[in-house]
């Protein structure tokens, strides 16, 4: 699923070619994703012109005048900004087409993503007014962490990717942080110190800005909103290198299963 440096890779690259500019219409094609496409939506969002092209946790939030599109790229999705002349494929389900002759098109495959209108304040739709702080923002500090994990015997792993302690941090990403910050993936959240709260906020952050820096990771077929993939995947500590050795001291990488998800970590570097 593409995480916060995703999201946030596709939100830079959808500004340039999106900020002030006027959409002509939007195009649905199957409007049977997550939740359906309303109905309506090229009669609200048509002639508008875009103000402000945002994130909040691992949603967009495009600003069009009259109200908001909230939009997921969901399991496999991606959003690029391509000619009005290229045909649309099998997976291309949206698509807002601009004055500039351009296209925002929405990829899904998985259909898992969303695009949904809000005509007031976005972030007291339902699925954002009770997201956590971000975690690239001054909300997100270690007393928050620490005051949120008192009393927690859940894995610190599964706190770090819960969106009610912190949003945007998925599987990958929680993975790495908590090597960077040198705790262990399965210790329970409660133990956790106010120190090591610092460094895990700390490890966190890092992280975050150095895969958006990369223009995130593709696994499989994510790329940003102007086609290209990340490549912050040829630089992970232990995400997916089970078996291979840790790049810091050498010892064998190792995985166990979190949740339904395969957890990665160094059994040296990283301490319980």
């Amino acid at each position: 699923m593409p995480e916060l440096p995703e999201v946030e890779t596709t939100r830079r690259g959808l500004v340039p070619h999106m900020l002030g500019q006027r959409v002509e219409t939007v195009i649905v094609r199957n409007r049977a994703l997550r939740w359906p496409v309303p109905h309506d939506l090229a009669r609200r969002v048509s002639g508008r012109t875009v103000r402000a092209v945002e994130r909040r946790g691992k949603y967009l939030l495009i600003d069009c005048g009259s109200g908001w599109i909230i939009l997921h790229l969901g399991m496999s999705g991606s959003l690029q900004v391509v000619s009005g002349s290229v045909p649309p494929g099998k997976h291309d389900h949206v698509d807002l087409v601009l004055a500039s002759g351009m296209v925002a098109r929405l990829t899904d495959p998985r259909r898992f993503g969303a695009v949904l209108w809000e005509p007031n304040d976005p972030l007291n739709h339902p699925l954002l007014v009770r997201l956590a702080p971000e975690p690239l923002g001054s909300e997100f500090n270690a007393a928050w962490v620490h005051a949120h994990t008192r009393g927690r015997s859940a894995a610190i792993k599964t706190i770090v990717m819960d969106s009610h302690i912190v949003v945007g941090v998925g599987n990958i990403y929680a993975s790495e942080s908590l090597f960077r910050a040198g705790i262990h993936p399965g210790l329970a959240a409660g133990r956790i110190s106010l120190l090591r709260c610092e460094k895990l906020v700390f490890a966190i952050r890092e992280t975050l800005t150095a895969a958006i820096e990369a223009g995130g990771s593709t696994l499989r077929d994510y790329v940003g909103a102007e086609g290209r993939p990340g490549v912050f995947q040829q630089t992970y500590f232990v995400y997916g290198r089970q078996g291979d050795l840790c790049r810091v001291c050498g010892t064998s990488i190792k995985s166990l299963r979190q949740g339904q998800r395969s957890t990665f970590f160094c059994p040296t570097c990283q301490r319980r």
